[in-house]
Protein backbone atom coordinates (compact mmCIF):
# COMPACT_ATOMS: atom_id res chain seq x y z
CA UNK A 1 0.00 0.00 0.00
CA UNK A 2 0.94 3.48 -0.68
CA UNK A 3 2.78 5.43 2.43
CA UNK A 4 1.47 8.58 2.98
CA UNK A 5 2.22 12.02 5.75
CA UNK A 6 0.26 11.74 8.73
CA UNK A 7 -0.15 15.68 8.57
CA UNK A 8 -3.34 16.94 6.92
CA UNK A 9 -3.13 18.09 3.44
CA UNK A 10 -4.24 21.74 3.14
CA UNK A 11 -3.37 23.02 -0.09
CA UNK A 12 -2.08 20.17 -2.35
CA UNK A 13 1.12 20.90 -4.39
CA UNK A 14 0.68 21.92 -8.06
CA UNK A 15 0.31 19.15 -10.52
CA UNK A 16 -1.84 19.19 -13.80
CA UNK A 17 -4.80 20.58 -12.98
CA UNK A 18 -4.44 23.00 -9.74
CA UNK A 19 -7.31 22.96 -7.97
CA UNK A 20 -6.89 22.19 -3.67
CA UNK A 21 -7.72 19.80 -1.31
CA UNK A 22 -8.55 20.76 2.21
CA UNK A 23 -8.54 18.36 5.01
CA UNK A 24 -7.73 20.51 8.05
CA UNK A 25 -9.31 19.48 11.06
CA UNK A 26 -11.77 21.64 12.58
CA UNK A 27 -11.20 20.97 16.14
CA UNK A 28 -8.23 22.19 17.80
CA UNK A 29 -8.34 20.05 20.80
CA UNK A 30 -11.11 17.50 22.37
CA UNK A 31 -11.48 17.27 26.24
CA UNK A 32 -14.81 14.79 26.51
CA UNK A 33 -17.50 16.17 25.32
CA UNK A 34 -16.54 19.54 24.50
CA UNK A 35 -14.24 20.49 21.65
CA UNK A 36 -11.88 23.96 20.97
CA UNK A 37 -12.45 24.74 17.34
CA UNK A 38 -10.83 26.69 15.11
CA UNK A 39 -13.91 29.12 14.02
CA UNK A 40 -14.38 29.39 17.73
CA UNK A 41 -10.47 30.62 17.72
CA UNK A 42 -10.90 32.86 14.86
CA UNK A 43 -14.04 34.47 16.19
CA UNK A 44 -12.36 35.20 19.59
CA UNK A 45 -9.44 36.70 17.60
CA UNK A 46 -11.10 38.75 15.91
CA UNK A 47 -12.70 40.95 19.28
CA UNK A 48 -9.29 40.53 20.66
CA UNK A 49 -7.09 41.92 17.85
CA UNK A 50 -10.02 44.91 17.68
CA UNK A 51 -9.98 45.97 20.83
CA UNK A 52 -6.06 46.19 20.80
CA UNK A 53 -7.00 48.73 17.60
CA UNK A 54 -9.58 50.28 19.09
CA UNK A 55 -7.07 51.41 22.13
CA UNK A 56 -4.85 52.67 19.80
CA UNK A 57 -6.81 54.71 17.90
CA UNK A 58 -8.75 56.05 21.18
CA UNK A 59 -4.87 57.25 21.88
CA UNK A 60 -4.64 58.92 18.56
CA UNK A 61 -7.67 61.06 18.87
CA UNK A 62 -7.18 61.79 22.62
CA UNK A 63 -10.17 59.43 23.68
CA UNK A 64 -10.52 58.23 26.87
CA UNK A 65 -9.16 54.43 27.04
CA UNK A 66 -11.61 53.48 29.75
CA UNK A 67 -14.82 53.58 27.15
CA UNK A 68 -12.52 50.59 24.96
CA UNK A 69 -13.90 47.95 27.69
CA UNK A 70 -17.00 49.09 27.53
CA UNK A 71 -16.94 49.45 23.76
CA UNK A 72 -16.02 46.11 23.10
CA UNK A 73 -18.44 44.56 25.43
CA UNK A 74 -21.49 46.39 23.29
CA UNK A 75 -19.62 44.41 20.32
CA UNK A 76 -19.37 41.31 21.96
CA UNK A 77 -22.91 40.82 23.17
CA UNK A 78 -24.84 42.49 20.31
CA UNK A 79 -22.52 40.57 17.46
CA UNK A 80 -23.30 37.06 18.94
CA UNK A 81 -26.97 37.80 19.67
CA UNK A 82 -28.08 39.94 16.72
CA UNK A 83 -25.93 36.93 14.24
CA UNK A 84 -27.82 34.05 16.13
CA UNK A 85 -31.10 35.85 16.20
CA UNK A 86 -30.82 36.96 12.43
CA UNK A 87 -30.30 33.11 11.52
CA UNK A 88 -32.77 32.12 13.16
CA UNK A 89 -35.05 34.82 11.80
CA UNK A 90 -33.81 34.71 8.43
CA UNK A 91 -33.26 31.59 7.44
CA UNK A 92 -34.14 28.84 10.40
CA UNK A 93 -37.75 30.51 11.75
CA UNK A 94 -39.05 27.28 12.14
CA UNK A 95 -36.65 26.77 15.33
CA UNK A 96 -38.57 28.89 17.67
CA UNK A 97 -41.38 26.92 17.72
CA UNK A 98 -40.17 23.46 17.38
CA UNK A 99 -37.05 24.01 19.54
CA UNK A 100 -36.62 27.22 20.95
CA UNK A 101 -33.88 26.47 23.35
CA UNK A 102 -31.50 25.56 20.90
CA UNK A 103 -31.42 28.92 19.91
CA UNK A 104 -28.99 30.01 22.72
CA UNK A 105 -28.19 26.85 24.07
CA UNK A 106 -24.63 25.65 22.99
CA UNK A 107 -24.97 22.24 23.68
CA UNK A 108 -27.32 19.14 22.98
CA UNK A 109 -28.38 16.77 25.85
CA UNK A 110 -28.91 13.35 24.07
CA UNK A 111 -26.25 12.47 24.19
CA UNK A 112 -24.65 15.67 26.34
CA UNK A 113 -21.99 17.36 23.81
CA UNK A 114 -21.32 20.84 23.53
CA UNK A 115 -21.90 22.03 19.84
CA UNK A 116 -21.96 25.58 20.12
CA UNK A 117 -24.16 28.09 18.21
CA UNK A 118 -25.03 26.42 15.17
CA UNK A 119 -26.00 29.07 12.34
CA UNK A 120 -24.83 32.93 12.64
CA UNK A 121 -26.13 35.50 9.72
CA UNK A 122 -23.78 38.64 9.31
CA UNK A 123 -26.92 40.51 8.53
CA UNK A 124 -28.59 39.92 11.78
CA UNK A 125 -24.96 40.51 13.50
CA UNK A 126 -25.09 43.99 11.36
CA UNK A 127 -28.51 45.40 12.80
CA UNK A 128 -27.46 44.31 16.15
CA UNK A 129 -24.31 46.00 16.58
CA UNK A 130 -26.33 49.47 14.76
CA UNK A 131 -28.69 49.14 17.70
CA UNK A 132 -25.77 48.27 20.30
CA UNK A 133 -23.41 51.55 19.17
CA UNK A 134 -26.54 53.84 19.22
CA UNK A 135 -27.24 53.03 22.79
CA UNK A 136 -23.93 53.19 23.89
CA UNK A 137 -23.67 56.71 21.72
CA UNK A 138 -26.40 57.51 24.04
CA UNK A 139 -24.27 56.86 26.84
CA UNK A 140 -21.31 58.45 25.89
CA UNK A 141 -20.07 62.20 27.02
CA UNK A 142 -20.30 64.52 24.02
CA UNK A 143 -17.03 63.89 21.41
CA UNK A 144 -18.38 60.54 20.47
CA UNK A 145 -21.64 60.70 18.22
CA UNK A 146 -23.25 58.01 16.78
CA UNK A 147 -21.81 57.85 13.35
CA UNK A 148 -18.07 58.42 14.56
CA UNK A 149 -18.44 55.79 16.82
CA UNK A 150 -19.15 53.73 13.47
CA UNK A 151 -16.72 55.10 11.56
CA UNK A 152 -14.27 53.71 13.63
CA UNK A 153 -15.82 50.28 14.53
CA UNK A 154 -16.33 49.53 10.73
CA UNK A 155 -12.82 49.50 10.43
CA UNK A 156 -12.59 46.37 13.21
CA UNK A 157 -15.70 44.90 11.93
CA UNK A 158 -13.97 44.35 8.59
CA UNK A 159 -10.82 42.50 10.24
CA UNK A 160 -13.15 40.74 12.28
CA UNK A 161 -15.48 39.48 8.98
CA UNK A 162 -12.18 38.49 7.23
CA UNK A 163 -11.16 36.13 10.68
CA UNK A 164 -14.78 34.90 10.80
CA UNK A 165 -14.93 33.74 7.27
CA UNK A 166 -11.42 31.81 7.56
CA UNK A 167 -13.59 30.09 10.76
CA UNK A 168 -15.88 29.14 8.03
CA UNK A 169 -13.88 27.57 5.90
CA UNK A 170 -11.95 25.24 8.54
CA UNK A 171 -15.42 24.39 9.40
CA UNK A 172 -16.14 23.70 5.29
CA UNK A 173 -19.01 25.64 5.59
CA UNK A 174 -21.09 28.77 3.35
CA UNK A 175 -19.71 26.25 0.58
CA UNK A 176 -19.74 27.61 -3.24
CA UNK A 177 -20.88 26.54 -6.74
CA UNK A 178 -19.13 23.82 -8.14
CA UNK A 179 -16.57 24.99 -10.73
CA UNK A 180 -13.71 23.04 -13.31
CA UNK A 181 -11.63 26.39 -12.63
CA UNK A 182 -8.24 25.79 -10.84
CA UNK A 183 -9.31 28.07 -8.16
CA UNK A 184 -11.91 25.66 -6.93
CA UNK A 185 -11.21 23.68 -3.44
CA UNK A 186 -12.01 20.12 -2.26
CA UNK A 187 -13.58 19.73 1.32
CA UNK A 188 -12.54 16.36 2.16
CA UNK A 189 -12.26 17.18 6.01
CA UNK A 190 -15.87 16.36 6.74
CA UNK A 191 -14.83 12.87 5.30
CA UNK A 192 -12.25 12.69 7.24
CA UNK A 193 -13.70 13.28 10.36
CA UNK A 194 -16.94 10.62 10.01
CA UNK A 195 -14.44 8.25 9.22
CA UNK A 196 -12.45 8.55 12.11
CA UNK A 197 -15.14 8.45 14.14
CA UNK A 198 -16.29 4.87 13.44
CA UNK A 199 -16.17 2.63 16.21
CA UNK A 200 -17.09 -0.55 17.40
CA UNK A 201 -18.08 -1.29 20.56
CA UNK A 202 -15.60 1.30 22.82
CA UNK A 203 -12.96 0.93 20.09
CA UNK A 204 -12.03 3.63 17.37
CA UNK A 205 -11.44 1.63 14.07
CA UNK A 206 -9.58 4.41 11.67
CA UNK A 207 -7.22 6.21 12.55
CA UNK A 208 -6.13 8.76 9.99
CA UNK A 209 -7.62 9.50 5.98
CA UNK A 210 -5.22 10.91 3.71
CA UNK A 211 -6.02 11.89 0.18
CA UNK A 212 -4.53 12.33 -3.16
CA UNK A 213 -5.08 13.71 -6.98
CA UNK A 214 -5.19 11.41 -9.80
CA UNK A 215 -3.30 13.96 -12.53
CA UNK A 216 -4.70 12.06 -15.39
CA UNK A 217 -8.56 13.16 -14.47
CA UNK A 218 -9.58 16.86 -15.17
CA UNK A 219 -12.57 18.05 -13.44
CA UNK A 220 -15.96 17.39 -14.91
CA UNK A 221 -18.90 19.69 -14.24
CA UNK A 222 -16.92 20.37 -11.03
CA UNK A 223 -16.40 16.86 -10.03
CA UNK A 224 -12.92 15.32 -9.53
CA UNK A 225 -12.03 11.79 -8.91
CA UNK A 226 -9.63 11.15 -5.82
CA UNK A 227 -7.90 7.90 -4.07
CA UNK A 228 -8.58 8.32 -0.32
CA UNK A 229 -6.14 6.06 1.38
CA UNK A 230 -7.53 4.96 4.89
CA UNK A 231 -5.32 3.29 7.53
CA UNK A 232 -7.05 1.65 10.48
CA UNK A 233 -5.78 1.01 13.89
CA UNK A 234 -3.62 -1.95 14.72
CA UNK A 235 -5.33 -4.69 15.64
CA UNK A 236 -8.64 -3.98 13.30
CA UNK A 237 -9.38 -7.31 11.72
CA UNK A 238 -9.98 -7.68 8.17
CA UNK A 239 -13.64 -8.12 8.75
CA UNK A 240 -14.33 -5.05 10.80
CA UNK A 241 -12.14 -3.06 7.80
CA UNK A 242 -14.39 -4.79 5.16
CA UNK A 243 -17.16 -3.46 7.44
CA UNK A 244 -16.35 -0.25 7.33
CA UNK A 245 -15.47 0.21 3.34
CA UNK A 246 -18.81 -1.68 2.49
CA UNK A 247 -21.63 -0.14 4.56
CA UNK A 248 -19.97 2.99 6.78
CA UNK A 249 -18.44 5.21 4.05
CA UNK A 250 -21.36 4.35 1.62
CA UNK A 251 -23.42 5.48 3.97
CA UNK A 252 -21.60 8.20 5.58
CA UNK A 253 -21.13 9.85 1.35
CA UNK A 254 -25.10 9.43 0.57
CA UNK A 255 -26.56 10.55 3.96
CA UNK A 256 -24.41 13.37 4.81
CA UNK A 257 -22.24 14.25 2.81
CA UNK A 258 -23.56 14.63 -0.96
CA UNK A 259 -22.96 18.12 -1.15
CA UNK A 260 -19.16 17.45 -1.37
CA UNK A 261 -19.03 14.21 -3.10
CA UNK A 262 -20.51 13.00 -6.30
CA UNK A 263 -22.85 9.94 -4.91
CA UNK A 264 -24.22 8.82 -8.39
CA UNK A 265 -21.25 6.40 -8.64
CA UNK A 266 -23.18 3.89 -6.67
CA UNK A 267 -20.72 1.69 -4.22
CA UNK A 268 -17.03 3.28 -3.46
CA UNK A 269 -14.45 0.96 -5.32
CA UNK A 270 -11.56 -0.21 -2.40
CA UNK A 271 -8.43 -2.05 -2.88
CA UNK A 272 -7.13 -3.85 0.29
CA UNK A 273 -4.21 -4.50 1.90
CA UNK A 274 -1.85 -4.98 4.91
CA UNK A 275 1.12 -2.57 5.50
CA UNK A 276 4.47 -3.85 7.11
CA UNK A 277 3.09 -3.81 10.45
CA UNK A 278 0.36 -5.71 10.30
CA UNK A 279 -2.25 -3.37 10.20
CA UNK A 280 -4.65 -2.80 7.30
CA UNK A 281 -5.05 0.09 4.96
CA UNK A 282 -7.28 0.78 2.10
CA UNK A 283 -7.65 2.85 -1.26
CA UNK A 284 -10.68 4.12 -2.05
CA UNK A 285 -12.08 6.02 -5.04
CA UNK A 286 -14.25 8.99 -4.52
CA UNK A 287 -15.88 11.05 -6.80
CA UNK A 288 -15.11 14.99 -5.11
CA UNK A 289 -16.71 17.90 -5.84
CA UNK A 290 -14.57 21.04 -6.45
CA UNK A 291 -16.42 24.38 -5.79
CA UNK A 292 -15.92 28.09 -5.31
CA UNK A 293 -13.99 28.98 -1.89
CA UNK A 294 -16.80 31.76 -1.54
CA UNK A 295 -15.51 31.49 2.48
CA UNK A 296 -11.75 32.56 1.03
CA UNK A 297 -13.46 35.43 -1.37
CA UNK A 298 -14.93 37.22 1.52
CA UNK A 299 -12.22 36.72 3.65
CA UNK A 300 -9.58 38.15 1.08
CA UNK A 301 -12.42 41.11 0.39
CA UNK A 302 -12.74 41.58 4.09
CA UNK A 303 -8.50 42.00 4.82
CA UNK A 304 -8.19 44.43 1.60
CA UNK A 305 -11.58 46.65 2.64
CA UNK A 306 -9.83 46.61 6.53
CA UNK A 307 -6.50 47.99 4.95
CA UNK A 308 -8.86 50.59 2.61
CA UNK A 309 -10.73 52.05 5.93
CA UNK A 310 -7.66 51.94 8.01
CA UNK A 311 -5.54 53.52 5.67
CA UNK A 312 -8.25 56.62 5.17
CA UNK A 313 -8.75 56.77 9.13
CA UNK A 314 -4.78 56.98 9.50
CA UNK A 315 -4.48 59.58 6.77
CA UNK A 316 -7.52 61.91 7.45
CA UNK A 317 -8.58 60.99 11.23
CA UNK A 318 -8.41 65.26 12.30
CA UNK A 319 -10.36 66.11 9.07
CA UNK A 320 -12.85 62.77 8.47
CA UNK A 321 -16.17 63.65 7.33
CA UNK A 322 -18.34 62.11 9.45
CA UNK A 323 -19.97 59.04 8.16
CA UNK A 324 -16.96 58.79 5.23
CA UNK A 325 -15.92 55.41 6.50
CA UNK A 326 -19.12 53.97 7.41
CA UNK A 327 -20.38 54.45 4.12
CA UNK A 328 -17.85 53.25 2.18
CA UNK A 329 -17.82 50.25 4.55
CA UNK A 330 -21.61 49.81 4.20
CA UNK A 331 -21.48 49.71 -0.21
CA UNK A 332 -18.36 47.88 -0.92
CA UNK A 333 -18.60 45.22 1.76
CA UNK A 334 -22.78 44.71 1.34
CA UNK A 335 -22.44 44.76 -3.00
CA UNK A 336 -19.51 42.45 -2.73
CA UNK A 337 -21.81 40.32 -0.34
CA UNK A 338 -24.37 40.78 -3.06
CA UNK A 339 -22.35 39.55 -5.71
CA UNK A 340 -20.50 36.76 -3.74
CA UNK A 341 -24.09 34.95 -3.82
CA UNK A 342 -24.38 34.30 -7.52
CA UNK A 343 -21.06 31.71 -6.34
CA UNK A 344 -22.63 30.09 -3.34
CA UNK A 345 -25.30 27.10 -2.74
CA UNK A 346 -28.03 28.55 -0.48
CA UNK A 347 -28.28 28.27 3.03
CA UNK A 348 -31.50 27.26 3.39
CA UNK A 349 -33.89 24.77 1.17
CA UNK A 350 -36.26 27.67 0.79
CA UNK A 351 -34.12 29.89 -1.18
CA UNK A 352 -34.06 27.11 -4.14
CA UNK A 353 -37.57 28.99 -4.81
CA UNK A 354 -36.88 32.69 -4.72
CA UNK A 355 -37.03 34.43 -8.18
CA UNK A 356 -34.92 33.96 -10.84
CA UNK A 357 -32.11 36.84 -11.28
CA UNK A 358 -29.27 36.18 -14.31
CA UNK A 359 -30.38 32.21 -13.96
CA UNK A 360 -29.53 32.33 -10.35
CA UNK A 361 -32.03 32.43 -7.27
CA UNK A 362 -32.20 35.55 -5.42
CA UNK A 363 -31.20 34.60 -2.09
CA UNK A 364 -31.92 35.71 1.58
CA UNK A 365 -28.46 37.35 1.69
CA UNK A 366 -28.50 39.03 -1.89
CA UNK A 367 -32.21 40.50 -0.60
CA UNK A 368 -30.94 41.47 2.76
CA UNK A 369 -27.68 43.04 1.65
CA UNK A 370 -29.95 45.62 -0.59
CA UNK A 371 -31.31 48.07 1.90
CA UNK A 372 -27.45 47.70 3.62
CA UNK A 373 -26.22 49.30 0.45
CA UNK A 374 -29.27 52.03 0.03
CA UNK A 375 -28.12 53.15 3.55
CA UNK A 376 -24.38 53.11 2.50
CA UNK A 377 -24.65 55.37 -0.16
CA UNK A 378 -27.50 57.51 2.04
CA UNK A 379 -24.81 58.39 4.31
CA UNK A 380 -22.00 58.66 1.91
CA UNK A 381 -23.75 60.95 0.00
CA UNK A 382 -24.86 62.70 3.56
CA UNK A 383 -20.88 63.04 4.52
CA UNK A 384 -19.48 64.45 1.42
CA UNK A 385 -22.15 67.26 1.24
CA UNK A 386 -21.81 67.67 4.79
CA UNK A 387 -17.80 67.99 4.36
CA UNK A 388 -18.65 70.52 1.28
CA UNK A 389 -20.21 72.95 2.94
CA UNK A 390 -17.92 72.92 5.67
CA UNK A 391 -15.28 74.00 3.18
CA UNK A 392 -17.32 76.63 1.85
CA UNK A 393 -18.12 77.84 5.21
CA UNK A 394 -14.51 78.25 5.97
CA UNK A 395 -13.24 79.93 2.77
Amino acid sequence: MRQLSANPVIFAPMALFNYMIWNGSPVIVEFGSFSLRWYGLFFALGFLISQQLLYYMFRKEGKPEKDVDTLTIYMVISTIIGARLGHVLFYDAEMLWNDPLQVFLPFEFSPFRFTGLQGLASHGAAIGILFALWLYARKRKPGQNYMQVLDRIVILVALTGALIRLGNYFNSEIIGKPTDKGIGVIFVNRLTEALEETTTGDRTLVQSVEYARIDSLAPQNGIVPLHAYVFFEMGVSEAEARNVLDFDVNMILSRRLSEFFDISQGKVPYELGQEKDGRYAAKITVNAISRHPAQLYEAISCVLLFLLLFGIWTRYKENLPTGLIFGIFMIVLWTLRFLYEFLKEPQADFENSMPIVFGHPLFMGQLLSVPMIIVGIFVLIRALGNNNKSEAASQ
